[in-house]
């Protein structure tokens, strides 16, 4: 089954480029595209993509406005956003993740990545730029103060997958890393995400970073 993508950005060029891009491989399709943030949520919520890809500098409503309607914390059903931008500004980045972000992507990282981020999405894995993964670390572990405790106290093994996620390991990359099975990991992810009360693994993600469980 196809991957479906809904392409949100106001450059008629980038939408085009992108769904050459996406189109070439077997296992995806563009669904949809839209000019403006208040379009991409619309068209998000009529097509129910698996992933949408957003610009952040959109006319109407920005793609962080539009990335937090669609997947923010109030959201019942969240949907996967992966923010594509020119811009890596590190409040960019940190507004687009606590929206519900699942994935940041610099449009200049290159068709492969670009496909990555969309699977990785899809698989409910995420993706950001490996040129501002660090300096993303540093701007989490500064509001360690908002870090909240978890319902249950994390196992060592939780850790270690926590730890894992926030350096932004597959669910491959982990099984190898803890020579455990895949099933294991996601048993774990499941067991984690109940515990922190929190939605996917973007979010563990941040939670691992404001605790100083990385840096």
């Amino acid at each position: 089954m196809s991957v479906r993508v809904l392409i949100a950005d106001d450059q008629a060029m980038v939408r085009t480029g992108f769904r050459l891009i996406l189109e070439a491989e077997p296992d995806i399709e563009v669904a949809g595209e839209a000019a403006d943030g208040e379009a991409a949520v619309s068209q998000a919520r009529e097509l129910r993509p698996d992933v949408t890809l957003m610009d952040i500098r959109m006319p109407r409503i920005d793609g962080i406005q539009a990335t937090r309607l669609l997947a923010g914390p109030d959201v019942p059903e969240p949907m996967r956003v992966v923010v594509v931008t020119t811009y890596d500004e590190d409040e960019n980045v940190y507004s687009a993740l606590r929206a519900g972000a699942c994935g940041f992507l610099l449009k200049d990282a290159g068709p492969r990545l670009l496909v990555e981020a969309v699977r990785a999405a899809a698989d409910g894995e995420s993706l950001v730029s490996p040129s501002i993964t660090t300096r993303l670390l540093a701007r989490f572990a500064q509001a360690a103060a908002t870090a909240k405790a978890p319902a249950e106290p994390l196992t060592g093994r939780e850790r270690e997958v926590v730890r894992a996620v926030a350096r932004g390991l597959t669910n491959a990359e982990i099984c190898a890393e803890l020579v455990i099975s895949l099933s294991t990991v996601k048993t774990h992810l499941n067991g984690i995400q109940r515990k922190l009360g929190v939605r996917n693994r973007t979010e563990i993600a941040i939670w691992a970073w404001e605790s100083r469980l990385v840096g």
